[in-house]
C-alpha cells in the first residue's frame, strides 16, 4: 500500500483496489474514496468540504455519530472494539482521549467517549492511525502494528516525548509523526530510536511512503 500524508492528521492510503482518506482537513482532495475514516468531529479531523469532494455514490464514511451532522450525512459508527469490514479493509476503532491535556481544570480537549483512532488491517498490514489522544492504558495492550501514525506537537496531543514513549510501548515496526506543529519530528526519533528498534520515518506534507 502507498500512503500520502495530506499535512495535519490528514492521510490519503492507496492499496491496490481501494482509495482511503483519513482525517481529511489538510491537503488535495483529487480522487474518489470507497473508504473515509474521520476520528472525532473536530473540523481539523472532520472537515465537511474536504469529505463531500471525496464522497461518491459507493463511498462509505466512518466516524463518531457527531460527525453526521456536521458532514450532512450519514455515518457508519464504530465504539472502540467494534471492526467493520469494507471489501479488503477491516477497520477496528480503539480508544482515544487525552490524559494530561486539558482546556482548563478537569476538562481534557479529548475527554474519553468523544473520538476514537483506528486499526486499518488490509494487504496483510496494520496501520495504527491514533487520532488525537495521550499515552493512554490501552495502547500497552496493543501488538502487531506495522506501522504507527502518531501525533506529537503537544498542545492538544501528546509531545515528542509522550509520543516516544508510547511508541516503544506499542512497539510498530515502523512510525510516522504527525500533527506534529511546528515542534521539531527529529526529536521523536531521536527518543524512539535510542532505545527501541522501531523505525521512524519524517515526511513532510505531499510525501508518499510505501508500506
Amino acid at each position: 500500500m502507498r500512503l500520502k500524508w495530506l499535512g495535519h492528521a490528514s492521510w490519503k492510503i492507496k492499496t491496490e483496489n481501494m482509495t482511503i482518506y483519513i482525517d481529511p482537513y489538510q491537503g488535495e482532495y483529487d480522487e474518489k474514496a470507497d473508504l473515509v475514516l474521520s476520528t472525532h468531529s473536530h473540523t481539523d479531523h472532520c472537515e465537511p468540504s474536504k469529505v463531500n469532494a471525496v464522497r461518491g455514490a459507493d463511498t462509505v464514511v466512518v466516524a463518531p455519530k457527531d460527525c453526521a451532522t456536521k458532514i450532512g450525512s450519514p455515518v457508519k459508527s464504530l465504539k472502540p472494539g467494534e471492526k467493520a469490514s469494507f471489501g479488503e479493509v477491516e477497520v477496528e476503532a480503539v480508544e482515544a482521549y487525552n490524559v494530561k491535556r486539558f482546556r482548563s481544570p478537569g476538562v481534557p480537549f479529548h475527554p474519553k467517549g468523544l473520538g476514537v483512532g483506528y486499526l486499518v488491517r488490509v494487504e496483510g498490514k496494520t496501520v495504527y492511525h491514533v487520532g488525537d489522544s495521550g499515552f493512554i492504558p490501552e495502547m500497552r495492550d496493543m501488538e502487531g502494528v506495522d506501522l504507527l501514525l502518531i501525533p506529537s506537537g503537544g498542545t492538544y496531543t501528546m509531545d515528542n516525548e509522550d509520543a516516544a514513549e508510547a511508541t516503544v510501548t506499542i512497539r510498530p515496526r515502523k512510525a510516522i509523526p504527525m500533527h506534529i506543529w511546528d515542534t521539531d519530528p527529529g526529536e521523536f526519533r531521536k527518543n524512539v530510536e535510542a532505545v527501541s528498534d522501531v523505525q521512524v520515518v519524517i515526511l513532510r506534507p505531499g510525501d508518499t511512503y510505501e508500506l
